[in-house]
């Protein structure tokens, strides 16, 4: 497990910063509308263009978390994640 983002709460989602060996980004999650049951709870976008999605969960404790998936068409797979609430704010958890 590792911690690979780091993200505040916004108005309208989460912003904060996406940081691997390889790859360091700026990311927005934006409140999206949703148009069915299994549509994302929030889309994912570094700049303006949408690299992910995420939807809202809760853990075996009853914890919120943001299931997230990032893709680019520079990756080999994609990304899986977690977003969970910290003491400092916001950490995207990666675990392969």
């Amino acid at each position: 497990m590792a911690i690979i983002g780091t993200f505040t709460t916004t108005d309208n989602g989460y912003q904060g910063t996406l940081a691997t060996l390889t790859l360091k980004a700026k990311l927005t999650f934006t409140t999206a509308e949703k148009a069915g049951e299994k549509s994302p709870d929030f889309r994912v976008y570094a700049g303006t263009a949408e690299v992910g999605a995420a939807w809202k969960g809760k853990s075996k404790d009853d914890k919120p978390y943001l299931s997230v998936k990032l893709d680019d068409p520079s990756f080999s797979a994609p990304i899986l994640a977690r977003l969970i609430e910290t003491e400092k704010g916001s950490a995207l958890i990666w675990n392969r």
